[in-house]
């Protein structure tokens, strides 16, 4: 039997160009959810989460009027319910530090863990985004029409974004949401807003460093090992030059780890809510009023002009090496 070659007309309505966009993405993020790396990943960023939103639970209702403190030193005499009685009192009259003052600290501490998970997943992404496609000249099909360079790289990018969301910000919204949902009162609501304000917008800081250096990184080599080399080898080697007590501060900036780190103090402020509890609260213990003000010596940004231009030139720089890289070979 003869072999024939329909040429009939294509009568399927087109997908679109968001398709071909998700198409990247999901395919992307399907191939890192197979692996057993990433899924420990995932395990270990809803843990802590999960930590977070146990801890917002117990904050909330620890310190609200009728909650678990004063249940708890209901038969332990009048001075322990006295004391519990003045703090939830503090509570009442100074609503914006505690409360406020407790979900920076909280949202503070989990933007360690989300930024640092984040770093090393993005470590089994990193040779998956460009440098894979760059060995197996797979560019010069992709980048031909309809896939554009634009589309390409809206794809890539999404995948890091997709990879963020799991491992960071969604932990983050999740946990805030089952603290508001078992807290007693509206203050809560109100006065968390504005902290998790705060770490969103330092998530999206570091979406935009880690997506820009990522994928600036993966284009650089076409090969993989070089470019694990680069992500995983670079990163820590800059990252102790940082620190490095006797380093200048320009030098320190090129470090997207440092910059981070003191973006993350001048986004959060946890100085001034250190130094506003020092200063308001009525704390009859000297001892904390004077943690509270050496806590805001610590973690107070020191250099935020210099690690904002530094974080601008690495961005600019890895945006430069990709978009020369990003090209049919």
């Amino acid at each position: 039997m003869d072999a024939t070659l329909d040429l009939s007309r294509w009568r399927e309505a087109p997908l679109g160009v968001m398709h071909r966009r998700w198409a990247i993405v999901s395919a992307g993020l399907r191939q890192l959810l197979r692996t057993r790396f990433f899924r420990i990943m995932l395990f270990l960023a809803w843990g802590a989460g999960l930590a977070l939103a146990v801890s917002g639970f117990l904050f909330t209702q620890s310190i609200a009027s009728g909650g678990w403190l004063e249940s708890f030193v209901s038969d332990k005499g009048p001075r322990a319910q006295a004391v519990v009685s003045a703090f939830t009192a503090i509570v009442l009259v100074y609503p914006d530090i505690v409360i406020g003052g407790m979900f920076s600290i909280l949202f503070w501490l989990h933007s360690y863990a989300g930024l640092m998970l984040s770093l090393i997943a993005l470590s089994a992404l990193v040779p998956s985004l460009v440098t894979r496609d760059r060995a197996s000249n797979a560019l010069s099909i992709y980048l031909s029409r309809p896939l554009t360079s634009f589309d390409y790289l809206l794809g890539k990018l999404g995948i890091i974004v997709g990879v963020l969301v799991l491992l960071w910000t969604g932990p983050l919204v999740a946990s805030w949401l089952l603290s508001m949902a078992v807290a007693p009162d509206s203050d809560f609501l109100v006065h968390s807003i504005e902290p998790l304000g705060r770490a969103l917008l330092f998530n999206a800081i570091g979406l935009v460093a880690l997506a820009a250096v990522a994928l600036g990184v993966s284009s650089i080599s076409r090969s993989t090992k070089a470019t694990i080399f680069l992500w995983i080898g670079v990163w820590p080697l800059t990252f102790a030059i940082a620190y490095f007590p006797t380093t200048p501060e320009w030098l320190s900036a090129a470090s997207f780890h440092y910059d981070l780190n003191e973006l993350r103090s001048a986004v959060f402020q946890i100085d001034q809510v250190a130094a506003e509890a020092a200063e308001s609260l009525p704390l009859v213990d000297r001892g904390i009023i004077n943690g509270l003000q050496h806590m805001a010596d610590d973690v107070g940004a020191t250099h935020v002009a210099t690690t904002l231009a530094g974080l601008a030139v690495l961005v600019a720089i890895s945006l430069f090496v990709l978009l020369r890289r990003l090209r049919p070979e």
